[in-house]
């Protein structure tokens, strides 16, 4: 399996908006299908909070991505026809700069010390990749979940920079409901005693508070409806249960958190989990619109956006996906709104792909 990532070095240095720099920094990012010759062609898609610049199989590596059913020829994102883009946020431990990078300057990892990180940080990143491969507009600005939040920054600090949006299973700010989760999270890895104010190692892990996170985000990524439908109040088989632990796992939607829990927990940087999700937490588009969320999207000018949301989303729920649409229609875009009837919740972004490729398909093959 080949290394498909490819890195952009950001200027140097690279200041961040709620201060502080950041010294010879990159992201990193991967393409699919070709630039045309006015490289007017191109797709950017902004991820959220966990996932790679790997969001398809593509021939420097053929492993499936996050989002492989989507991208590709005859695809929704056809790449017959579009150049597409898949940036790692800056922040992220996937290949661009964050929280366990070294510091230049002292020679040891950031941990702590890495700049306060914001979604703006994460957009301006992703805006110098893009201008690095000469490409001035993008035929269409694309964000699911926190990448959608990085969207709209994209666009409020970068005007011109997209003709089209589609965005996905996202909000113009976090909901009070978002931001406990998340702060919960963020708690659960901070108490966890081998985080050690973030100076913690590979045979000293914050593994509890990892697990603990994880579970958590899984449980808002889902709906209540899907968790019904697939675990009801089945219990564990008594050898699948550990009769000497007190309160030990009993059910099996227990043991599938757990499984869950156990493939995130060496995966993602503990620290950089940190700032992203703070990041996401800050985010608020009222502020370019003097406190007023209308206001804020009414300075973003594109000539067309599709806006997706899920009615059994508990995390982004589907009205803020409404304000973005009415925000970006009263701004003057020719907005299609899709609210769809998922089961899944949140997730059903990367699991219910019939539905989503229609949407996102139909809406591209007019553009």
């Amino acid at each position: 399996m080949g290394d498909a990532r490819q890195y952009h070095l950001l200027s140097s240095p690279f200041r961040m908006k709620r201060g502080g720099e950041l010294h010879g920094a990159r992201v990193a990012y991967e393409t699919w299908g070709t630039l045309s010759p006015n490289r007017d062609n191109a797709i950017l898609i902004l991820t959220g909070l966990s996932p790679s610049a790997h969001a398809a199989a593509n021939e420097q590596d053929p492993t499936p991505g996050w989002w492989n059913e989507m991208i590709g020829s005859g695809k929704a994102f056809d790449t017959d026809r579009f150049h597409v883009i898949c940036v790692n946020s800056l922040g992220s431990d996937k290949g661009s700069t964050c929280a366990a990078s070294i510091d230049p300057a002292t020679g040891e990892p950031y941990r702590l010390t890495f700049p306060a990180l914001s979604l703006e940080d994460v957009a301006n990143a992703a805006h110098e990749a893009v201008r690095g491969m000469g490409i001035e507009q993008l035929a269409c600005l694309v964000g699911c979940s926190m990448g959608g939040m990085s969207a709209l920054a994209y666009m409020l600090l970068h005007p011109g920079a997209a003709r089209t949006h589609i965005s996905v299973d996202t909000a113009p700010q976090a909901q009070p409901f978002a931001i406990a989760i998340r702060s919960l999270q963020r708690e659960a890895i901070r108490l966890d005693p081998h985080w050690n104010e973030g100076r913690y190692s590979d045979d000293q892990w914050p593994e509890h508070g990892m697990s603990i996170a994880r579970k958590l985000g899984v449980i808002t990524y889902r709906s209540a409806m899907e968790w019904n439908g697939r675990f009801a109040r089945i219990r564990l088989d008594p050898e699948q249960r550990d009769d000497n632990e007190p309160f030990g796992f009993e059910f099996q939607v227990e043991s599938y958190l757990e499984g869950h829990a156990r493939r995130f927990n060496r995966q993602f940087d503990p620290n950089s989990y940190l700032y992203l999700s703070r990041a996401s937490d800050w985010f608020d588009v009222a502020e370019y619109g003097q406190g007023d969320v209308m206001r804020g999207l009414a300075s973003i000018h594109i000539e067309r956006a599709l806006v997706i949301g899920v009615s059994t989303d508990i995390l982004f729920p589907l009205e803020q996906q409404e304000t973005i649409a009415k925000g970006l229609e009263a701004a003057g875009a020719q907005v299609d709104f899709v609210a769809l009837d998922s089961p899944q919740g949140h997730d059903a972004f990367l699991v219910d792909i019939e539905n989503y490729s229609r949407a996102i398909g139909g809406f591209l093959a007019t553009i």
